[in-house]
């Protein structure tokens, strides 16, 4: 492919940013009457399938529009100042007034009208995973920053002590793929580092600085829980999983397998704690796990990096327990562990441009244009009308229909890789 400058390279994303994927979710995700978003559009971006509103997509959602407001002001016009305020406003007060259980928990899945729909069939409960819990912390944080409103980073906080507390006791629920038994899953330490580390941040906003310290040192935890227990240098590899007690089951199933994206994904949330720690131990392993994932995450055959693959290459595959042949993880690491995600490789384009950020090493470069040709060639949505990725494809890069996690079309990897993009390569062209 023809490399562009940086400088063309940063006008590319703010383009793709704002006249293709914003323009979809301010079109077609704003529900303007019952406040809240709309999400569960078909793969292919043409079709609303539910109006249901999944707690999980709705903090994520909110999120991306308080961002957009916040960092990208000079960017928008009044008038999407004004659909984006407007909507946030009443996102962020449908979520406070809907999504919140008594306990503090989140819900996990609600009607268009905010009504509770129950989630775990089995307890006829209605919270599923304390995922939707980070989410929703994420988005109320991050509205709270943008328009100041001081309510609601207060009760992001109270949320989040709420989430904190679970965690420590081990009373929770994770989903969709939930935590099989006798594992420890590295998604636990990997979402409390960003959502502490960003909560520090508008804890500071608000001049709340002695909870924003409390708040790093729980971010410390959460990157000393994922460097000791699933970074193995020796195999220059972040697992997904290990056993209980901290040891490896490269033997088994679920003790083998790899996230290229989540190892990515974790490995800028981990650049992002190390500038703000000045921790030059971490920031090298980020971007060693950057190396490992975009070399042994390569789909050579047919270029892409798969959703799951075993830590020696190829699909996943070892002894599976008795205990957790029903799991739901178990099935997807045999049935879709060769699709090519659209978040995956938004999180390697961000990831392989910051680490070049943060070294100015050409080897990232120069691995950032393979990925971003596979990227854009793959993934963009060819209907001018639509403009959103297609997210989900089969090993080649045709586009399937197929559910991910959850069946919504998430606003959110894609929208925040290429905000961080952005900043990135305005520092790095001045």
């Amino acid at each position: 492919m023809q490399k562009m400058t940086l400088k063309t390279l940063k006008d590319f994303y703010i383009n793709h940013l704002f006249n293709n994927l914003i323009y979809f979710w301010i079109n077609y995700g704003i529900d303007r009457y019952n406040g809240g978003f709309f999400t569960c559009f078909n793969n292919y971006g043409d079709k609303l399938v539910s109006r249901d509103k999944y707690v999980w997509s709705q903090g994520r959602f909110l999120w991306m529009l308080s961002h957009v407001y916040h960092f990208f002001y000079d960017y928008l016009d009044e008038k999407k100042r004004s659909t984006i305020r407007e909507a946030s406003e009443n996102g962020a007060e449908f979520l406070k007034d809907h999504a919140i259980l008594p306990g503090l928990k989140s819900a996990w899945v609600l009607d268009e009208k905010g009504n509770l729909l129950i989630a775990d069939k089995v307890n006829k409960e209605y919270d599923l995973g304390i995922e939707a819990d980070h989410f929703l912390i994420y988005g109320l944080a991050e509205f709270a920053r943008a328009f100041k409103k001081k309510e609601y980073y207060e009760l992001a906080v109270k949320l989040f002590n709420s989430v904190y507390e679970r965690l420590k006791s081990g009373n929770y629920k994770t989903a969709p793929q939930g935590k099989p038994s006798g594992y420890k899953m590295h998604g636990k330490s990997m979402i409390m580092l960003e959502t502490t580390q960003e909560l520090a941040d508008i804890a500071k906003s608000f001049k709340d600085f002695e909870y924003s310290k409390k708040l790093i040192k729980i971010a410390e935890e959460s990157v000393y829980e994922t460097a000791n227990n699933f970074i193995k240098r020796n195999e220059e590899i972040l697992l997904e999983a290990v056993k209980e007690d901290g040891t490896e089951a490269y033997n088994e199933l679920i003790g083998s397998y790899f996230n290229p994206g989540h190892s990515l994904e974790d490995a800028w949330f981990m650049m992002h704690y190390a500038e703000r720690t000045d921790n030059h131990v971490i920031m090298q392993t980020a971007l060693d796990i950057v190396k490992w994932m975009t070399v042994k995450g390569w789909d050579e055959k047919y270029g892409g990096l798969p959703e799951f693959l075993h830590k020696d290459g190829g699909p996943p595959r070892g002894l599976v327990k008795t205990k957790n042949r029903d799991d739901h993880l178990v099935k997807e690491l045999k049935i879709n562990w060769d699709k090519k995600l659209w978040w995956v490789h938004s999180e390697s384009l961000y990831a392989l441009l910051r680490s070049y950020e943060q070294t100015g090493d050409s080897w990232f470069i120069e691995t950032y244009w393979k990925y971003h040709e596979y990227t854009f060639k793959t993934f963009p949505n060819p209907d001018s009308k639509i403009r959103e990725w297609i997210q989900i494809r089969d090993r080649k890069g045709k586009p399937i229909d197929a559910v991910v996690a959850l069946p919504v079309k998430d606003p959110y990897h894609i929208t925040r890789a290429f905000m961080h993009i952005i900043k990135s390569l305005d520092r790095i062209t001045g």
